[in-house]
């Protein structure tokens, strides 16, 4: 296939040569500088993994079934949902590692038990943005044969085709763009509160969150975000949610601008207005120096304050919307 794709230039969220953020939004806080950031990864605290192997749930992800969404999530921002015979995957990073380099950034043990040979013919695969912890080509080449779409952010589609099929259609969407994927199901691309790039260059291209219309219920695919206006936007004009997907993980005082502190998170559901909120991002990799299980205490603390419905599962448990929401505290080790 001779791919076409969309000009950058055409977005007018791309201005002097890079996508921008709806606010402004520096890489770091002010006072922090990139080579003290740099350093502090290089002593990283223990506390940063697990003691032990985490726990998971092994599902047979072929025979899902059922009228209304099942979710299975496969560790930071990984995850399947399934309704009506459709299977719809979210940022597989499946290799075990969330670097360009095999032996950086290694999935928590117990983590990666999830491989592309356990996921089902994949009917609509999106690729939130580039970063190496949501775009992995290993995975992306393995799962191509039994993959029948991609959706993704405007200028991501060059990233996804080194990993696919020449037959396979890649679809770039620009922020606020709508697409039927076929009856029943719609996809909307929103703003989200971030950068791109998988090596010195930044910003090359759009990263999004998305809103998922599938057969009656609507999903909020979060992505990565800081916290922002953004988030009551899509909320006012798509919501109310039946689930909203956050990310909630990889956070720090040094980056508050494109990562949300737990309790942010847990304000962006209120904004979004959903039902029950569910928390990625989490569990699987140390991207940032708290310790691994911090995430998820900070944040049903703040839930259960506010009075927001969390569901928590392990990693391979089916969440049924409206039917089975898992709330064990299974970090506990």
């Amino acid at each position: 296939m001779n791919r076409q794709w969309r000009a950058l230039t055409a977005s007018k969220n791309f201005k002097d040569g890079i996508f921008q953020n709806l606010s402004p939004t520096p890489q770091l806080a002010p006072g922090v500088n990139m080579p003290k950031v740099m350093l502090s990864f290089f002593s990283k605290p223990k506390y940063v993994t697990p003691p032990q192997p985490l726990p998971s749930v092994k599902t047979n992800l072929r025979a899902l079934h059922g009228d209304v969404p099942t979710i299975v999530w496969f560790g930071h921002s990984s995850y399947l949902i399934n309704c009506k015979g459709i299977n719809i995957l979210i940022d597989p990073v499946l290799s075990g590692h969330a670097s360009p380099l095999p032996w950086m950034v290694k999935a928590f043990p117990g983590a990666d038990v999830y491989k592309p040979e356990d996921m089902p013919t994949i009917d609509f695969m999106i690729i939130t943005h580039n970063h190496y912890d949501h775009l992995d080509k290993k995975a992306l080449k393995k799962l191509a044969p039994h993959t029948k779409s991609y959706y993704t952010s405007l200028g991501v589609g060059k990233d996804i085709a080194e990993s696919s099929t020449d037959e396979t259609p890649i679809t770039e969407m620009d922020w606020w763009e709508t697409q039927t994927l076929m009856s029943g199901i719609a996809l909307t691309a929103t703003p989200a509160r971030h950068f791109s790039g998988r090596g010195l260059k930044r910003a090359g291209s759009l990263w999004s969150s998305f809103v998922l219309k599938l057969f009656g219920y609507t999903i909020y695919i979060g992505a990565d975000s800081g916290y922002d206006t953004h988030f009551k936007e899509i909320g006012s004009k798509y919501g109310p949610f039946d689930i909203a997907i956050l990310e909630n993980g990889q956070y720090n005082p040094a980056w508050p601008y494109i990562h949300m502190m737990p309790e942010e998170t847990v304000q962006a559901a209120i904004d979004l207005n959903t039902k029950v909120l569910m928390p990625v991002h989490w569990g699987k990799f140390d991207l940032s120096l708290h310790p691994w299980d911090e995430p998820i205490k900070r944040l049903t603390k703040s839930a259960k304050e506010r009075n927001v419905e969390v569901t928590t599962p392990m990693i391979g448990q089916p969440v049924i919307l409206n039917k089975e929401y898992p709330r064990k505290e299974w970090w506990i080790l």
